[in-house]
C-alpha cells in the first residue's frame, strides 16, 4: 500500500542529520554553568564524575582547582588524576594542565576546571578553552566549569554592572556548541551566607568580595543571564530534536542580524550589543564594515582598529563583511536586502553642525529609507570624548604641515595673479584664480588642503580685492553674498575632487596590487616543476609582505621546509610543532593565532579540493603589528594560487608515475609474452624429440636419431642463447657489466664471428671485405665478437636468402664496421626503435620474430665499449637495411703478434 504524501514530507532534517552525525565523530563536552564562583560548579562536576566511575566508565581528572575547600578535595580521593606539568617563570616554579598526557591517557571522560583559565606563556594553546576544542576533536569528552561572567558576548555587561573588568573570558560558541549545560544555582543569599562561612574565599578576602563583587544586586543581574543562557540552549536542544525526528511543532520565526561597524568608539559596544540581541533571538548575525575609498586606507590607526573589530565578531560568532562605496546608507540597504537581513543594528553618530546642515547621520538615513526593515539605534556616551580625540589626530595628521603648506602657496600666488591681472586687465570678478588654487590643492594634496585652501581664499579675497581693500570689512552687501557664495562653491569643488583624487588613488593602488598578482599568476602556471613553483611563491610573497616565509610540504606526514627567503636552516620544536598543527588541523597556527602564538610564524594551511598539500609561514618584518588588510588579502590570494600551482604540480607528476607505471606493466606483458613463445617453443622441440626417442629407442632409423638429437641440441643452443641475452640485457641495465680495455684486432674479431655464423646457417652466404690498413681499436675482443655474431644472426633470420655482407674500414680516426642484408628493409619511422627492448615490429611486411632483445643488447655492448650503432635503410637498390658500428681508432697500435 502506497505511503500518504502528507507521511512523505515528514522526514527529519537532512541539515540536523548531518550535524548529528558530524557531533557523532567529536567528543561531547558538558558545561556546569554557574552565576558565580562557589555555588557548587566543581562539587557537582565531582559528583557527576564520581557516579559515573562507580558505573564503569573511564573516568579521568585532568586538573581540578579545590581553592582550599575540603568538600571538593574529599571528591578527588580515590580518583585517576593526571600528573600536572612543571615549568618556571620569573624564578617560580608553577603547574599546568598537560595536554599532551590527556591525548596519550585518551580515556572515555575526562575532567577539566575553569574553562577560562589564561594557559602558561610557552604552552600550545594560549587558552584552556583551546585544549578542550583539541581534546574534543581527539574523541574524548569533557566535563568543565565556567561562570557566566566569563562568556565574552557579555563581558562588558558584566564589567557595567558589577563595575569588575573581566579579564579572562571564553567565545560564547563554546557554550552554544556544547552538548549539555547544567545550570548549578543557588539564591543570593545562600550564596552570600556560604562566603561569610569561609567556604568560599579566605576570611579577608571574602570581606572584600561581599563589599564589592558578591552584592545581592550583581548576583541577581548574573543569575538572571545564567538562567536566560542555559534557557537559549535548552531551546535550541528541543528544536535540534524536533528537526532530527521530523516532529512538528512551533518554528520559530528566522531573524537574521546585521551590524553596522565603523572605527569609532561605539563600535564595540554595537558589536556587543549585536551579539546578545542575536544570542536572546536565536539568530545569525553578519557585521559590515562599509569602506570609502581613500579614507580608511589613508589611516592605518583606523584599519587596525576595524580589524580588531572584525575579529572580536568572528570570536563572538558573527560573520564578516566588507563592502565599499560612498553613500555608505544606500551600500548597507542593499546587502541588506540581498541577504534578507530583518533588522540593523548601528551606533548613534554625533556629527557637527556643518556635518548636519549638510548630511543626514547614518541612523536617520537607515530610518529614512529602511521602510521594510528594522534599525535598533545603540548610544553611548563617550562618542565626543571619541570626536575630540579624533580632532587632536587631525591636528598631529603628519601630512597636515605639508597640506597646510601648499594651500598657503597656492592662494599666495593666486593673490599674486590677481594683483597682477587687475594691472593690465579690468575683471569683474576674480574669484576663478581662487577656485583654480583650490582645485590644485584637492587634486594635488587632498581634502583637507582643498578645505584650508577655500577658507584662505575667502579671506585673501576679500582682503586684497574687496573694497575697502587691506580690511576685512564689506561695504557692498552684494559683496559679502558673491564672497559666501564662493566659499561654499570652493569648499564644495574641492571636496568634491579631494574625494575623487583620493578615490583614484585607491583605484591605483588595487590596480597595482591586480596587476602584481597577474603576473605572480603567470609566472606560477609558467613554472615547469614544483621547485619553480615554490620559487616563485616564496619570492613574490617575501617582495610584496616583506619579513621572511618559508614554504613546507608533508613528507611522511611530516612538514618539511622545501622553499624559504632569506634562507631557513631550519625549524626550532616549537615552530615545527605550529607547522605540524596547521598541517593536520588544516588552522593556522603560530603567531597572532590562537594555537603556539609565541613563534615567530604564523603558518597557515595550502588548501585545495582535495585538501592541504602544503603550509606556508610567514614573519612579517614588525611582529609587534598585525598583518593590514591589504598584505593579509594579498598573502590569501598568494596562497590559493601557490595551492592550486602546487596540486597541478603533483597532479604533473602523479601522471608522469602513472604513465611510467603503464610502460612498466606493457614492458611486463611483453616480457611474459616473449618469455612463454621464446621458451615454450624450443621446450616443445626438446619434450617431443626426448618423448619419440624414449618410446620408439632402438625401433628408429639410426639417421632420425642422430636428426632427433640434432634438433634437440640446436633448440637447447637456442635456449642457451636465449638465457645469455636476458642475462646480458639485466647486467647492461644494472650497471654490473665490465668491459676490458684492451687492443683488439677488428679483422680477427671480424673471422671469428663469421666462422660462428656460418656453423649456425650454413646454407646463407657470409661476404667479408676488410680494409688493408684497418687499425686496432681499445675495447674487448669477446662483447665485440658476440654483438658481431647478433647482427648476423638478426641479419640472416630477417634478411633475404642472397646473403649478408660485413665491412669493416676506416673513416678519419673511427673504425667503421657494417652489417648489411639484402632484405625488405626496416620503415623510417622504426629505424631508432628497433635498438628498444622486446620491440619486434618495423618490418615493411609487418611480420614480427624473435625477442626484440639482439639489437638492444647490440647497443649496451657497444655503448660500453664507447663506441656507436646506427640503422640505416634502405641500404642498397632501395632495399635491405644496413647497421653501422662506430669505434675510435687506437692512438698506436701494437705490431701484430706482439703483446701490449
Amino acid at each position: 500500500m502506497a505511503q500518504p504524501a502528507r507521511d512523505l514530507d515528514k522526514r527529519p532534517d537532512p541539515d540536523a542529520l548531518l550535524a548529528l552525525a558530524g557531533r557523532d565523530k567529536r567528543g561531547k563536552l558538558r558545561v556546569f554553568l554557574g552565576a558565580a564562583p562557589g555555588v557548587g560548579k566543581t562539587y557537582a562536576m565531582l559528583q557527576g564524575a564520581r557516579r559515573l566511575k562507580a558505573e564503569g566508565v573511564d573516568v579521568v581528572i585532568g586538573l581540578i582547582e579545590t581553592h582550599g575547600r575540603a568538600e571538593t578535595a574529599a571528591l578527588i580521593e580515590g580518583q585517576e588524576v593526571l600528573p600536572l606539568r612543571q615549568f618556571d617563570h620569573g624564578g617560580r616554579t608553577f603547574q599546568e594542565f598537560d595536554i599532551d598526557a590527556a591525548l596519550a591517557r585518551k580515556p572515555q571522560l575526562l575532567v577539566v576546571d575553569e574553562l577560562a583559565h589564561t594557559n602558561a606563556p610557552d604552552s600550545r594553546h594560549p587558552k584552556r578553552w583551546q585544549d578542550v576544542e583539541e581534546l574534543l576533536d581527539a574523541g574524548i569528552d569533557v566535563w568543565t566549569a565556567l561562570n557566566i561572567q566569563h562568556l565574552e558576548g557579555l563581558a562588558d555587561v558584566v564589567a557595567s554592572i558589577t563595575g569588575v573588568a573581566v579579564r579572562e573570558s571564553v567565545p560564547d560558541t563554546i557554550l552554544q556548541t556544547a552538548s549539555d549545560v547544567v545550570l548549578v544555582d543557588i539564591t543570593p543569599d545562600e550564596l552570600i551566607q556560604r562566603l561569610k562561612d569561609g567556604k568560599i574565599y579566605l576570611p579577608e578576602t571574602a570581606r572584600r568580595a561581599t563589599q564589592n563583587f558578591f552584592t545581592p544586586g550583581n548576583l541577581t543581574a548574573l543569575r538572571e543571564m545564567a538562567l536566560r543562557r542555559t534557557a537559549d540552549r535548552v531551546d535550541d536542544q528541543m528544536v535540534d530534536y524536533l528537526r532530527q525526528n521530523a516532529i512538528e511543532g512551533p518554528w520559530r520565526t528566522s531573524e537574521r542580524l546585521l551590524v553596522c561597524l565603523g572605527g569609532d568608539a561605539v563600535a564595540e559596544t554595537v558589536v556587543r550589543t549585536a551579539s546578545r540581541l542575536a544570542i536572546g533571538l536565536n539568530t545569525s548575525w553578519v557585521a559590515v564594515h562599509v569602506q570609502r575609498p581613500g579614507v580608511d586606507d589613508a589611516d592605518p590607526a583606523r584599519a587596525a582598529r576595524i580589524d580588531e573589530l572584525l575579529r572580536l565578531v568572528e570570536r563572538l560568532g558573527g560573520e564578516v563583511e566588507r563592502l565599499s562605496g560612498t553613500d555608505f546608507a544606500s551600500e548597507i540597504l542593499k546587502y541588506a536586502r540581498r541577504e534578507n537581513i530583518t533588522q540593523i543594528v548601528v551606533g548613534r553618530s554625533h556629527v557637527g553642525v556643518v556635518a548636519k546642515f549638510m548630511r543626514r547621520s547614518l541612523p536617520d538615513e537607515l530610518l529614512r529609507l529602511s521602510s521594510d526593515i528594522g534599525v535598533y539605534v545603540v548610544t553611548t556616551d563617550s562618542e565626543p570624548v571619541e570626536r575630540k580625540r579624533n580632532f587632536r589626530k587631525l591636528l598631529h595628521w603628519r601630512g597636515a604641515p605639508v597640506a597646510a603648506l601648499a594651500a598657503v602657496v597656492s592662494v599666495t600666488l593666486a593673490v599674486g595673479v590677481g594683483t597682477a591681472l587687475t594691472h593690465w586687465l579690468s575683471l569683474p570678478n576674480l574669484s576663478m584664480i581662487f577656485l583654480t588654487a583650490v582645485l590644485f590643492c584637492a587634486i594635488r594634496f587632498g581634502l583637507w588642503s582643498a578645505v584650508a585652501a577655500a577658507v584662505f581664499s575667502f579671506l585673501a579675497y576679500n582682503f586684497f580685492f574687496i573694497e575697502p581693500l587691506y580690511t576685512f570689512t564689506i561695504a557692498e552687501p552684494h559683496e559679502l553674498f558673491a564672497l559666501i557664495i564662493f566659499l561654499v562653491v570652493a569648499i564644495f569643488t574641492g571636496s568634491l575632487a579631494g574625494r575623487v583624487r583620493d578615490q583614484a588613488e585607491t583605484v591605483w593602488k588595487r590596480a597595482q596590487t591586480t596587476q602584481a598578482l597577474l603576473d605572480f599568476s603567470r609566472k606560477l602556471s609558467g613554472a615547469a616543476n614544483l621547485d619553480d613553483v615554490l620559487w616563485v611563491a616564496t619570492s613574490y610573497a617575501q617582495k610584496t609582505l616583506g619579513g621572511s616565509i618559508v614554504l613546507l610540504l608533508p613528507q611522511d606526514g611530516e612538514p618539511v621546509i622545501r622553499c624559504s627567503w632569506p634562507p631557513v636552516d631550519g625549524l626550532d620544536p616549537g615552530e615545527a610543532s605550529a607547522a605540524r598543527w596547521a598541517l593536520e588541523k588544516q588552522q593556522p597556527a603560530g603567531w597572532k593565532t590562537t594555537t603556539l602564538p609565541s613563534v615567530r610564524f604564523q603558518f597557515r594551511p595550502l588548501m585545495t579540493p582535495r585538501g592541504v598539500v602544503g603550509v606556508c609561514g610567514i614573519t612579517p618584518a614588525d611582529l609587534a603589528e598585525p598583518l593590514s588588510v591589504e598584505d593579509d588579502r594579498i598573502l590569501a590570494a598568494v596562497m590559493e594560487q601557490t595551492a592550486v600551482a602546487i596540486d597541478r604540480s603533483i597532479l604533473a607528476g602523479d601522471v608522469i608515475r602513472a604513465a611510467a607505471l603503464e610502460d612498466n606493466e606493457k614492458l611486463r606483458m611483453t616480457l611474459l609474452a616473449s618469455l612463454s613463445h621464446d621458451l615454450r617453443t624450443p621446450l616443445a622441440s626438446i619434450t617431443g624429440a626426448v618423448t619419440t626417442l624414449r618410446q620408439l629407442g632402438d625401433k628408429l632409423p639410426a639417421d632420425e636419431r642422430v636428426d632427433l638429437l640434432a634438433s634437440i641440441e640446436e633448440e637447447a643452443g637456442r635456449l642457451t642463447r636465449f638465457v645469455a641475452n636476458l642475462l646480458d640485457m639485466s647486467r647492461i641495465e644494472s650497471g654490473a657489466l665490465k668491459v676490458r680495455n684492451d687492443w683488439v684486432d677488428v679483422a680477427d674479431v671480424i673471422r671469428a664471428a663469421v666462422e660462428r655464423i656460418r656453423k649456425s646457417f650454413p646454407a646463407r652466404a657470409t661476404t667479408v671485405s676488410v680494409a688493408a690498413d684497418l687499425p686496432f681499436i681499445r675495447g674487448d675482443a669477446n662483447l665485440l665478437e658476440q654483438v658481431l655474431f647478433n647482427l648476423l644472426d638478426n641479419a640472416h633470420k630477417y634478411g633475404s636468402d642472397t646473403g649478408v655482407a660485413v665491412h669493416a674500414r676506416r673513416e678519419d680516426d673511427k673504425v667503421v664496421i657494417s652489417v648489411t642484408d639484402d632484405g625488405v628493409g626496416v620503415k623510417p619511422a622504426d629505424l631508432e626503435r628497433i635498438f628498444e627492448k622486446f620491440y619486434r615490429g618495423g618490418r615493411p611486411d609487418g611480420r614480427k620474430a624473435g625477442t626484440g632483445l639482439g639489437l638492444s643488447i647490440a647497443r649496451g655492448l657497444v655503448e660500453a665499449m664507447g663506441g656507436t650503432i646506427v640503422a640505416q635503410s634502405p641500404a642498397a637498390r632501395r632495399r635491405g637495411t644496413r647497421l653501422l658500428m662506430r669505434f675510435a681508432a687506437a692512438e698506436q697500435p701494437p705490431a701484430r703478434g706482439s703483446g701490449e
